[in-house]
């Protein structure tokens, strides 16, 4: 889902040389789709796989010690205003002296995006915290909340952008014509802080619910490259439940959805998948499932797990009104998740011979 709806994004799209005719076509689609979803948070249809992106609580709430994980994205190759995406974490659960039954969560984040011809792209770096306490004696429930602060920065390549004016004399393309534009800048730096929590709750032994929910850019960055507009990002919320039950001894069902409010906007995302274990004391198993996103498109997902290594694919097919420009072909979407968990060391227990008391 894109957000953010901007004017100067339709100046982006134009290609470096004269465009035809069929591709006027696809750029006057694209430009009356942006209308509609411009300028896109950070998303992945895996989103689970970028749980930092969704909320700070799950900062360190893994199973583990350290966690890297990494997530890329091309989404829209078809068309001209192709989108990159990429994503890496890295984390660490710490137990700290007070509270054994607590847990404290440190992590960061990096964040790349980048669309269209003349390189509109976001780069982004989080700071990511959380503090976790068990409410129940058995570990059975977890409450979690967290924060995370980045600095953010959104620009374009203005060199890279041709306008209407420039083959206004009939010879093609003359970059020595004005264009007749003006930016006071061609990149915005901010800062941007978000807050959240989550809830866990393990019943029965086998049953796993998760709940998460989190508010971004609390700070309301300005955002424009006008210098006198006031262009100040939304407030966005997140909420994540997923739910994890066995239904046999091999095989697992995993559902989860994800709600994003922003604006006038908002991004729904169901999600079922069956987990296989092909062998149970290894961790090992394939993950097969699919996802919708609300108005735009179906989801169809893989995933591979052995012991504490994981990785998955997903290609969306594009069923929007963008369609026309896609041919159906959204995004395809690669994501590794790497645990470490340091092994106790062997104590060797001592005991009394009866035979020598």
């Amino acid at each position: 889902m894109k957000f953010f709806y901007s004017y100067y994004f339709n100046i982006f799209v134009w290609s470096t040389h004269k465009l035809n005719c069929q591709r006027n076509i696809l750029i006057f689609v694209f430009i009356c789709v942006s209308n509609l979803f411009f300028s896109q948070d950070i998303h992945f249809s895996q989103f689970d796989a970028s749980l930092l992106n969704l909320s700070p609580a799950y900062t360190g709430l893994f199973d583990g010690d350290y966690r890297f994980s990494s997530v890329y994205r091309s989404q829209w190759s078809a068309v001209p205003v192709s989108y990159s995406t990429f994503n890496f974490n890295a984390e660490g659960r710490y137990l700290p002296n007070l509270r054994k039954s607590d847990r404290v969560g440190i992590g960061l984040m990096f964040n790349s995006d980048k669309a269209g011809d003349s390189g509109y792209g976001t780069n982004q770096i989080y700071l990511s915290g959380s503090y976790s306490h068990y409410l129940k004696a058995d570990s059975s429930l977890l409450f979690s909340y967290g924060a995370n602060i980045g600095f953010c920065s959104v620009g374009f390549d203005y060199s890279k952008m041709t306008f209407d004016s420039q083959y206004s004399d009939g010879l093609g393309f003359n970059r020595t014509i004005t264009s007749g534009e003006n930016f006071a800048r061609t990149r915005k730096n901010y800062a941007d802080f978000n807050l959240g929590f989550a809830l866990q709750y393990v019943f029965n032994k086998i049953n796993k619910l998760t709940f998460a929910t989190s508010a971004h850019h609390l700070s309301r960055p300005n955002i424009n490259y006008q210098g006198t507009e006031v262009s100040r990002l939304d407030i966005k919320t997140t909420n994540c439940i997923s739910f994890t039950r066995p239904i046999s001894s091999k095989i697992d069902i995993i559902t989860e959805a994800l709600l994003n409010f922003q604006g006038k906007n908002y991004e729904l995302i169901p999600h079922l998948s069956f987990k296989y274990y092909t062998n149970k004391f290894e961790n090992q198993a394939i993950l097969a499932g699919m996802c919708w996103r609300s108005r735009d498109a179906f989801i169809f997902r893989l995933g591979y797990q052995v012991q504490s290594f994981q990785s998955g694919v997903a290609y969306d097919i594009n069923i929007s009104k963008f369609n026309a420009a896609t041919n159906r072909r959204g995004a395809f979407e690669l994501f590794v998740n790497y645990i470490i968990k340091s092994k106790p060391g062997f104590v060797a227990k001592k005991r009394q011979c009866p035979s020598f008391m």
